[in-house]
């Protein structure tokens, strides 16, 4: 069996050829934006867009990647392409920005990644949805397990919300008529959902339930509201197959808070 360090030094360098590619892939971005700028060609070019996401999800199958990951990949090279074509037009000049920092991170900026989803709770779902599709072009997606009435999962690209009606539960009913509709809570996602969880718990965080488990590989726990913040967070981690959020675990947090009867 190979040595742990043999496999890191291993991972090490394909990590420097992987920032290599990605650096004659932006310099090639470079040319082709200096091509655009002689010819009139618009920056942004949509069927351009939509045909790298398809194909590079269909290299990915074919490669046994996850082509949900490998698209969430692109989109992200893409955003940084347009931004370069974009920033070569200000007279600035490009910040300086030093491998490290010098300061100490906390246990949360380092395991955290990326927001992964926005639950709403709204009134009216069939209204909520139909908005969001008709106005701003999201589309629906199915969500992890059994569909369940009252909750609806919309994407736009690499964008996720979660929409929760008052039919979702009695839950749901309660924070709509003590809170009304509006962003519920702001999915974080982790590396590691226990040891996001043990950092805020060490740093005195008020926290309102312990790592919830799903069938579907979901690790996910919730934070107290921070009303000074105006917000209220919480933090997955997707340890198993890659799929759509888990009803059940966005209703535990509408479960953990509901207001005591008087």
């Amino acid at each position: 069996m190979a040595d742990l360090d043999d496999l890191r030094s291993r991972i090490d360098q394909l990590d420097g050829a992987l920032i290599a590619i990605v650096a004659e892939r932006l310099a090639l971005c470079r040319q082709v934006a200096a091509v655009k700028a002689g010819s009139d060609t618009p920056v942004i070019q949509p069927a351009r867009v939509r045909d790298v996401v398809v194909t590079r999800r269909q290299q990915a199958i074919e490669a046994g990647i996850d082509p949900d990951f490998a698209e969430q990949l692109f989109r992200v090279l893409l955003t940084e392409t347009h931004r370069i074509e974009v920033a070569g037009h200000r007279p600035d000049a490009a910040p300086e920005k030093p491998a490290t920092t010098g300061e100490v991170r906390s246990g949360l900026d380092t395991v955290a990644t990326r927001v992964d989803h926005i639950v709403i709770a709204v009134d009216d779902l069939d209204v909520a949805t139909t908005t969001l599709q008709s106005r701003f072009g999201f589309r629906n997606v199915a969500m992890a397990g059994p569909a369940k009435p009252g909750i609806c999962t919309l994407a736009a690209g690499g964008v996720t919300l979660v929409l929760v009606g008052q039919e979702a539960s009695p839950s749901v009913a309660d924070y709509l008529e003590h809170h009304g509709s509006g962003v519920q809570h702001v999915a974080i996602e982790v590396l590691n959902a226990g040891f996001a969880r043990a950092c805020l718990a060490d740093a005195g965080t008020p926290l309102l339930t312990e790592v919830l488990v799903d069938d579907d590989g979901h690790e996910q726990f919730f934070a107290a509201s921070e009303p000074a913040a105006g917000i209220q967070l919480g933090f997955i981690s997707r340890t198993g197959h890659r799929v759509g959020v888990g009803a059940d675990n966005v209703l535990a947090l509408f479960d953990a808070i509901q207001t005591p009867s008087p």
